[in-house]
């Protein structure tokens, strides 16, 4: 695995989660698995556990300049995962995995908290030259790289076209999983030369990977590798309908190149997200649907004790706008997400000023950061609603889990989302999902496992959530009921364990003809 994110080492988003558990699973079934990711600025890796293991001397020229960086790789293990950590001055500057942190736009006023960093692609070739020059100073000949996001999908390009690495890795096989093919997210360049220069690829490969005057690394990933996304309806998404556009059309283009874009839907460990054990950090330990009357005492005793750590202002590291007054009998819709248009934040913030005048008692806690006018106006609706609005600024797990727990509804209005594993975490707690049927949101079944509207008219989401609270008032049996489908819904379908197998299939199928050839 060549990752920018994993598990508690370095995170970000649901990729840390994906490669951490997808591999833990590859594990269980006996496999042999390395990860290989930054050794970032905010990671003390002697302190982590880790040893130095080696030194590297990669390519990485720029257009005028023929020049070389050395890299440390560092050696751990992280439950039988083995682990390296690629050192180099160019990630030990860092702060943030992929923008800029408020301490490093204070000590650089060129750089603006939230801006991505400015030699992203750079970043992304020295981790990729770095994992293909240890994989072969290590002698290892592994069956599968598996590679993830725009930020590794080069090295099945340099693997199969460098004079140093394609004989090498001549039986090895790729695949490059998307988690997420929206535009600003597949780290293309539009200097071609400076491309050409970094990656040391010949001009043809460079040309042929150009996707609307950019050289795209999703794109030219596609002659090299398997690829897939990270769920069934994401990828006929993008194969079939017009969301496709938000992607910059990169699935039609696939398409007309006969390239086949596969799908599979990300699985969740449900251990990870017991609100039975101690280590769930909540309130009181319950089981979702455990109480067929309807109410679990467990979870009402977690929304007590988050509404009273509002109304305290004791909630650590947040920048809280509003509060809530003790109303518990009352539903409690929560979110928690980026503060952005694909997020869907601006069709929540239109569903609440829509709703908050017509039903005087439902409340929201809101648990996020993004831009500042989206900001601005989540605390404009926190003191116009004063009691019923709350907005955290910023993201703590521990406080994330402490919503799931205390929150009966999880509103997930995006614009579009791949997969989602929210929903999943929002279940788990027994926090019934209010979703868009969008991407890998089709997943949550409307009416058994969570609740889902379908397009995008203004009422649709509204809609949805006053039949959230109808239930919840009149027929809390039936809330009951969905919180203990959902969780069974996830171990059936959804497990590590049983989604490992899929990638099983595909890592076979590239090795079946990687034979054939």
């Amino acid at each position: 695995m060549v990752s920018r994110e994993y598990g508690n080492l370095a995170g970000a988003g649901g990729i840390k989660d994906v490669v951490c558990q997808l591999s833990a699973a590859l594990i269980r079934q006996g496999r042999k698995v390395s990860v290989i990711l930054p050794c970032y600025g905010f990671m003390k890796p002697e302190k982590l556990g880790f040893s130095p293991l080696l030194s590297l001397s990669l390519d990485l020229s720029y257009s005028q300049e023929e020049r070389r960086e050395e890299a440390l790789i560092w050696q751990g293990r992280e439950e039988g995962v083995a682990v390296y950590l690629v050192d180099s001055p160019r990630f030990r500057e860092k702060l943030g995995i992929y923008a800029y942190t408020a301490a490093e736009a204070r000590a650089n006023p060129q750089h603006r908290e939230g801006d991505g960093h400015y030699d992203y692609f750079a970043m992304n070739i020295l981790l990729e030259k770095a994992a293909l020059g240890l994989i072969t100073r290590l002698r290892e000949h592994p069956d599968i790289i598996h590679c993830h996001d725009g930020h590794t999908a080069l090295l099945p390009v340099m693997a199969r076209e460098l004079e140093g690495c394609r004989h090498y890795f001549h039986h090895t096989g790729f695949l490059l999983t998307i988690h997420n093919a929206g535009l600003g997210y597949h780290q293309e360049v539009a200097d071609l030369p400076f491309a050409q220069a970094v990656t040391g690829l010949p001009f043809r490969v460079i040309k042929r990977g150009v996707l609307h005057g950019s050289f795209d690394p999703l794109l030219s990933a596609a002659d090299y590798s398997l690829i897939n996304t990270v769920s069934e309806n994401y990828a006929r998404e993008l194969r079939e309908t017009d969301t496709d556009k938000l992607t910059g059309w990169l699935g039609h283009e696939l398409l007309n190149r006969g390239i086949k874009l596969m799908g599979i839907t990300n699985g969740i460990e449900p251990e990870s997200y017991n609100p039975r054990s101690k280590s769930a950090s909540i309130a009181t330990a319950f089981t979702p649907g455990s109480h067929a009357a309807g109410r679990i005492p467990g979870k009402r005793k977690c929304k007590e004790a988050l509404i009273e750590a509002v109304r305290q202002r004791s909630i650590p590291d947040m920048r809280q706008s509003g509060t809530l007054t003790v109303n518990y009998d009352q539903p409690l819709f929560t979110f928690v997400g980026r503060f952005s248009a694909q997020k869907g934040i601006d069709k929540l913030l239109e569903a609440l000023k829509k709703l908050l005048p017509i039903d005087p008692d439902f409340q929201i806690l809101i648990l996020g950061s993004g831009q500042q006018v989206v900001e601005e106006a989540l605390q404009a609706l926190a003191a116009a609603n004063r009691g019923r609005v709350c907005v955290l600024m910023g993201y703590d797990p521990l406080t994330a889990r402490r919503i799931f727990a205390a929150g009966d509804f999880f509103l997930i209005p995006s614009q579009y989302e791949p997969c989602g594993l929210t929903d999943y975490q929002a279940q788990l707690f027994g926090n019934l999902p209010i979703v868009h049927a969008v991407g890998g949101l089709v997943k949550v079944i409307d009416g058994e496992t969570g609740f889902s509207y379908p397009g995008s008219r203004s009422a649709a989401l509204p809609d949805a959530m006053r039949r959230a609270m109808t239930l919840y008032r009149h027929e809390p049996k039936v809330i009951a009921h969905m919180q203990k489908q959902a969780l069974e819904v996830i171990k059936e379908r959804y497990t590590w364990d049983r989604v490992v197998e899929r990638y099983m299939t595909l890592y076979k199928q590239e090795i079946k003809q990687l034979k054939g050839d």
